[in-house]
């Protein structure tokens, strides 16, 4: 590197003579070298380099401006395999291209698209492959652009995904929807590329099958991001909604599963893609969403792409030697002596500088090619171990979503077990504190027990020994009243134990009774003791000797009776405790008795202002409603007589069905406001129905006033003043449901009857055509059904007839040609015969499956304009069939134009098309006569293809070319002959415009007649209205009105 800084300035000056033009010129030479050898009409698949320069070149110039100058002027109409390696192209720029690429895309959305539709209109295998890859296209860019968050590779994180989600479910719903549509378009192209291959192992191999193969890299890489980004949004979705909601998504993902499972199997099975991607493998089932740990079974699939060595590129120049072109060697000469100097005898020493300087350069540049191949190397076990890493991560995850549930689940058990855990505590303290309070209770009860039975025992021995004393001593006066002290003191004892044992112990009530009637008993034995003694007193001289020993005992039992006290005091100390504990337990009871009902008045109080407050809510959002209503429907009466609203027309039959919805909704709007006025609590049902009201109400106004621009004036004036009338009706009634007063006789019978009148008025515009009798439509199917097949059977014989006559009046290239085109012409009436009876088969179904109870005269009655479109179709087809005979009869007599035959097999296609989509309207997607009608209208189409092209064969066949010689001419004859050419040119494409406009005038007028005349024409023999194709003419038709009969 050092060498290099060490080249002469006068060297290194020669790089500035560049210009930013030369150099945008030589990108933009660049480019379109790149761009033609990417974009060819060979078979065989785009070159990486060539891909990579256009790539490289968007993010040059931070766009794809220079990408789409040179696109647009490819030939694409010319040849499919060109529009086919284009839209590879695209994909490629559009992934790996500049973030800028995707707004320069959009703008040449309709270039695309035409590209597209021109393709998918013609019978070629590229071109439908073309037309397919168009729609992924913009499905793709429409997807980027609405979503920015996406880049156009679709690599993005779990966390910008959640982010771009949202919480909203309506955002996650429309995207989960969005990314169905995205993998639905890139599955339609897989499906269609391997239906036109043979998927064996040696087929991949060959350049033309590997042209149609290389595309699907890109959609492998595509459906492995959609796919992740699917299950994500599922599982968020069905965390959101109920599983009957969501079983629509999961019938499609299980659908989109199978077959993106069945593409990546058949794609790895194929050595073209062993060598080019790592293509990942799908689980065995699909997620299961019913199950929210699922989540955790998923593995994001991930797509490698091998790093293939660099091709040969001419690498640029680090020092520019001579960029200068021969043609300018005085330009040269000058440069050169202004670099170096007039020559002066040195230039050995600079031209042997300037060698070592291109040897230095080459050894620098394959220093730099083998740090290339370094790099890349290096690239490559990075992205490996990038890709072992997120597999690694993808299980870490797994494992960390695994062990959140077991954690969950654990933590549930914990919680569980600890609630059993606290009230098997609470259970044990209650048990624990009733127990005591049992032991407590029993031990004083047995205490109390006891202390009564040591009185009754001192009372009785007392007793016993007084009565030994009064039967065998007289005592003194004094004895006697000691003794009546010492009984009133004993009988007060018995009398406080008595009430403390009340109060505690109700259970030895009858024993304090028992006591009691003992003390009655004593009495009186004391009172008979008292008597003896006064009969004693004469020995109480003799007892004088035992009073000592009665005094003792006196004193004994004075501390005994002291004891008794000291126990009666503490008794009633704790009888008193206990009675204060009870009172202030009484107070502290009727306090909180007051605080309860203080907050149950409260609360009440709360609830009657709540119940107000939900009135006055309710009442506010009906007035909301009421205001909305009113301002639809004034809306929609200025449009009355808005002139602006001049140029918008209605149908009868849509202001009939508008105005029979506007009438039925106004039992939903009785119903309502029935239930308001019985309950104002809830008006969910009177908003509801008023805004379905007055949405369908507005609608009946304004369809009635674009109806009233195409009726008769009588009609038009009823039609509008019925309008005016309904709408203010409408108003009147809104208005009195604003008022609290008039709410509840608000009437809705005016409205009713002002609907009503428009639902006549609409009857009476309805088109004459459609005066059938009910009961003649079905009779009509059948009729024009079995006409239909009578035409066909009928031109299958003239074709036979014609085909006899041919072969005995032509012979040689003219009976060929015949012959060619009325088999064709055979093939073409068997595939509509069998289509004919198959939509009869379909169209008895329907009718058995439909009509339940009724007849099916009954049923084609209800389906009046389901059965008008099968009898236009049903016409339409028979026509056809006639007019393709009679053309092939005059093209084999040689006195008609090969191109009215032509013209009738794309009628014929026309007719059969519309005759499959008046069939389908009310068929089950799944029945099976479905599946073969569809079936059948895909053969016909390929018959009248068929026809045409052995049409156009013959026709070339038969049909002499001058040879064009011209070398006998002179220079001003040839001048001459190419000034008549042009002028024939000229008249012929100015006839051209000419039919080509009246043809869009015919059209017109036949499309605005339809309605009319279909079912009577004048002529008397019924012809449809062909659908129009886009095939037919170059140029976009005039604005063509849809027949009547058209389903």
């Amino acid at each position: 590197m050092n060498s290099i800084k060490s080249v002469p300035a006068r060297v290194l000056s020669r790089r500035g003579g560049h210009s930013l033009e030369a150099e945008r010129e030589q990108f933009d030479k660049s480019q379109a070298i790149s761009i033609s050898k990417a974009i060819n009409t060979q078979e065989a698949p785009v070159k990486e380099k060539h891909a990579r320069r256009i790539i490289l070149g968007t993010h040059h110039e931070k766009g794809a401006f220079t990408f789409w100058s040179y696109a647009i002027g490819l030939p694409l109409p010319s040849s499919a395999i060109l529009s086919w390696k284009f839209c590879h192209v695209l994909h490629k720029v559009l992934r790996d291209g500049h973030p800028n690429v995707l707004q320069d895309c959009q703008r040449y959305r309709s270039n695309i698209r035409e590209t597209g539709d021109l393709w998918g209109h013609l019978h070629d295998r590229y071109g439908q492959l073309v037309s397919i890859y168009t729609r992924l296209l913009l499905t793709k860019i429409s997807f980027h652009v609405k979503h920015p968050e996406f880049p156009p590779g679709l690599e993005v994180s779990d966390e910008v995904l959640e982010k771009t989600a949202g919480t909203d479910v309506n955002n996650i719903f429309q995207l989960t929807v969005e990314l169905f549509d995205y993998l639905d378009c890139e599955l339609k192209l897989s499906e269609s590329v391997f239906r036109q291959l043979n998927t064996s192992m040696a087929v991949s191999q060959m350049s033309a099958v590997q042209c149609r193969l290389a595309p699907l890299i890109q959609v492998i890489q595509d459906c492995s991001h959609l796919y992740h980004y699917s299950v994500k949004l599922m599982f968020k979705l069905h965390s959101c909604l109920p599983a009957d909601t969501l079983q629509g998504h999961r019938d499609r993902f299980h659908e989109q599963f199978r077959s993106l499972k069945n593409f990546f199997k058949k794609a790895s099975d194929m050595l073209y893609f062993k060598r080019l991607i790592q293509i990942p493998r799908l689980p065995e089932s699909p997620p299961n969403f019913l199950r929210a740990s699922a989540l955790a079974e998923h593995v994001k699939p991930v797509v490698v792409i091998p790093e293939e060595a660099p091709e040969d590129e001419e690498p640029e120049n680090l020092i520019e030697i001579s960029t200068t072109s021969t043609t300018e060697p005085q330009i040269t000469s000058d440069l050169f002596e202004q670099t170096f100097g007039p020559p002066n005898g040195v230039w050995d020493d600079r031209d042997a500088q300037i060698e070592s300087l291109k040897k230095e350069v080459e050894t620098l540049r394959a220093e730099m090619e083998k740090i290339k191949l370094e790099a890349q190397r290096y690239i490559t076990q990075l992205k490996a171990q990038v890709n072992s890493l997120e597999g690694e991560v993808e299980e870490q995850r797994k494992q960390k979503q695994k062990a959140l549930v077991d954690n969950e689940q654990l933590r549930d058990e914990l919680e569980r077990l600890q609630r059993v855990k606290q009230d098997s505590d609470r259970s044990q303290r209650l048990c624990a504190e009733a127990e005591k309070k049992a032991n407590a209770t029993e031990i004083r009860y047995t205490k109390l027990k006891e202390k009564h039975s040591e009185l009754i025992n001192t009372h009785a021995e007392l007793l016993r020994k007084n009565a030994d004393t009064a039967k065998q001593l007289t005592v003194t006066q004094q004895s006697q009243e000691e003794v009546a002290r010492v009984k009133e003191q004993l009988a007060f004892q018995v009398e406080q134990v008595k009430r403390e044992a009340e109060l505690k112990l109700e259970d030895q009530s009858l024993q304090m009774e028992q006591l009691r009637q003992e003390l009655d008993a004593r009495r009186d034995e004391l009172e008979q003791a008292q008597r003896s003694l006064s009969h004693a007193k004469q020995a109480g001289v003799e007892l004088s000797a035992q009073l000592d020993a009665l005094h003792a005992e006196k004193e004994v039992l004075r501390r005994s009776v002291s004891e008794k006290e000291c126990e009666l005091l503490s008794t009633r100390g704790l009888v008193q405790e206990k009675e204060l504990q009870l009172s202030q337990e009484a107070d502290k009871a009727t306090r909180e008795i007051r605080e309860l009902q203080g907050r149950l008045l409260e609360k009440s109080n709360q609830e009657q202002s709540l119940q107000q407050k939900l009135l006055d809510e309710q009442f506010g959002v009906l007035q909301e409603t009421v205001r909305e209503a009113q301002a639809i429907l004034s809306d929609a009466m200025a449009k009355l007589d808005d002139p602006l609203h001049l140029r918008c027309t209605s149908s009868p039959d849509y202001l009939l069905s508008r105005a029979q919805a506007a009438l039925e909704s106004t039992d939903a709007l009785e119903k309502g406001h029935a239930q308001y006025v019985a309950s104002m609590a809830d008006a969910a049902g009177l908003v509801g129905a008023l805004a379905l009201f007055a949405h369908l109400a507005g609608d009946t106004i304004v369809n009635g006033s674009a109806t009233a621009h195409l009726a008769p004036t009588d009609h038009a004036d009823r039609l509008t003043e019925t309008c005016r009338e309904c709408g203010q009706r409408s108003l009147e009634f809104l208005e009195q449901l604003k008022d609290r007063q008039r709410l509840g006789s608000a009437q809705l019978g005016d409205v009713q009857g002002a609907l009503r009148g428009v639902l006549q008025l609409a009857q009476e515009l309805r088109p004459k055509s459609l005066d059938i009798k009910q009961e003649e439509l079905g009779d009509m199917v059948e009729k024009e059904m079995a006409s239909t097949s009578e035409a066909i059977e009928d031109a299958v014989r003239r074709i036979e007839e014609m085909m006899s006559q041919a072969r005995n009046e032509s012979s040689g290239v003219k009976l060929e040609v015949s012959e060619r085109i009325l088999n064709s012409c055979t093939d073409l009436m068997k595939a509509i015969r069998l289509l004919v009876t198959t939509s009869t088969n379909l169209q008895k179904e329907i009718v058995e499956s439909g009509r339940g109870a009724a007849t099916t005269q009954e049923f084609y009655a209800k389906n009046s304009r389901w059965t008008e479109g099968l009898i236009s179709a049903s016409k339409a087809v028979g026509w056809g069939a006639t007019q393709l005979v009679e053309s092939a009869d005059r093209v084999v007599l040689h006195t008609g134009k090969y191109e009215e035959l032509i013209v009738c097999s794309h009628e014929i296609a026309a007719s059969t098309a519309q005759l499959v989509a008046a069939s389908k309207v009310k068929a089950d997607k799944s029945s099976r006569n479905l599946a073969r009608l569809q079936e059948c209208s895909r053969n016909v189409n390929e018959m009248a293809a068929n026809v045409v092209a052995s049409t156009k064969s013959g026709q070339e066949q038969i049909e002499e070319k001058d040879t064009m010689d011209f070398s006998g001419m002179s220079l001003i004859k040839l001048k001459k002959e190419e000034m008549e050419t042009q002028v024939k040119v000229l008249e012929l494409e100015k006839r051209l415009e000419g039919e080509r406009v009246r043809l869009g005038e015919l059209r017109k007028q036949h499309y605005v007649l339809a309605g009319g005349c279909e079912d009577a024409p004048e002529d008397g023999e019924a012809r449809p209205a062909p659908a129009p194709r886009r095939g037919i003419l170059k140029k976009p038709p005039i604005a063509q009105k849809p027949g009547l009969g058209e389903p």
